[in-house]
């Protein structure tokens, strides 16, 4: 039955000949309406590449601060500085909650924050320094593209000297928000002083070219249109060919909640369930065999959700999130343990692995 399904769809049979998916084939995707087809092709496609494991990590979310010179459309979290809850932690501070993080049982920390307008480069170099004296063993994956070329702007140091000084400082690896939607058209209307998709672009090639890895983010669900998702695919599967140096593709879910996308009206709902799970099935149909840790985030899917979107191309749900101050500041609840996420992964038949950032297993179940 699936097979004569396929046969309708001219993206879905070059899938099963093994062909690297166009622009054009991605559009037909997005626009196709069975997505049972599109699911179950890119669930076959998943299993052929990454096998049955679902894999996650114990991670830890922290944010430095939440001022930010930038005031995205779509963000709920930043503040500018004279409000009740803006903050900053020191360095000593960090060091303090990753110490409790590692209680808790993190293998990594995974830390941003918002462009903030006078902090120096040796705040940032001291973080990673004394988080590594204190913590040798957790890996530092900290500071989207998007900071670093802020932070570049700001100091007015390049890129490459800003990621060769935070690497020797010790920083692991990148995390990979701040890539929204690269397409011009698009991202105007989602951000505000951040870096154009190009720049994000260059700004992570650059750090794979030093040997800093990095995940890759797409926003989705809020004002785009099919061709500004495929083109933001097409251009991480092109600088994975080029780097090899991103480690899992990320989409995350627009949550509407105190932004000012609902504020002025231009977004009244968030996304649908078959919408999510279209985006997961075309990222794994899209990037395959170029990069093939698909992750779901269940964060902003919730988990049940999340395990329906592991059966339509999703192969990692990406951590426990401890502590996610950017999702809870827009409406949606945060934090799980190894085994309640062990335990989604039983549910649905599939074999849970904890995995550290780099996709290394830890612990089966």
């Amino acid at each position: 039955m699936l097979r004569d399904l396929i046969s309708e769809s001219k993206a879905l049979e070059r899938v099963f000949s093994g062909e690297e998916l166009s622009y054009h084939d991605g559009l037909e995707l997005m626009n196709n309406d069975n997505l049972f087809t599109v699911g179950a092709t890119a669930d076959l496609v998943r299993k052929n590449l990454v096998g049955d494991k679902v894999t996650f990590a114990a991670s830890y979310y922290m944010n430095y601060t939440n001022l930010c010179a930038a005031s995205c459309q779509m963000c709920a979290f930043y503040r500018k500085g004279d409000e009740s809850d803006a903050y900053t932690l020191s360095p000593e501070q960090i060091e303090q909650r990753v110490g409790l993080a590692k209680q808790m049982g993190a293998t990594e920390v995974h830390i941003v924050g918002g462009f903030h307008p006078t902090l120096t480069l040796d705040y940032y170099e001291n973080m990673m320094k004394i988080i590594k004296k204190h913590h040798p063993e957790l890996t530092i994956k900290a500071f989207t593209a998007a900071e670093i070329f802020f932070l570049s702007k700001l100091t007015k140091n390049s890129v490459k000297e800003i990621l060769s000084r935070l690497k020797t400082a010790g920083l692991d690896s990148m995390p990979g928000g701040g890539a929204e939607l690269f397409h011009p058209e698009i991202r105007s209307q989602i951000v505000r002083g951040k870096c154009s998709g190009q720049e994000w672009l260059d700004t992570i090639e650059q750090a794979h070219n030093l040997g800093i890895r990095s995940n890759a983010t797409m926003l989705y669900g809020h004002i785009e249109k099919p061709h500004h998702i495929i083109d933001h695919l097409i251009k991480i599967r092109e600088l994975q060919k080029k780097t090899g140096g991103f480690i899992t593709f990320i989409p995350l879910k627009f949550s509407l909640d105190n932004t000012e996308l609902e504020q002025n009206d231009l977004v009244k709902h968030e996304c649908s369930s078959i919408y999510d799970l279209k985006i997961i099935a075309v990222s794994r149909l899209m990037l395959a065999g170029v990069l093939n840790n698909i992750s779901v985030y269940w964060v902003a899917f919730g988990k049940k959700l999340a395990q329906v979107a592991l059966s339509n191309g999703g192969s990692d749900l990406v951590g426990t999130a401890f502590s996610e101050e950017i999702y809870r500041a827009a409406g949606k609840p945060t934090a799980s343990s190894v085994m309640e996420l062990a335990t989604m992964v039983k549910e649905i038949g599939r074999e849970p692995i904890q995995r550290n950032t780099f996709f290394k297993t830890l612990r089966t179940f």
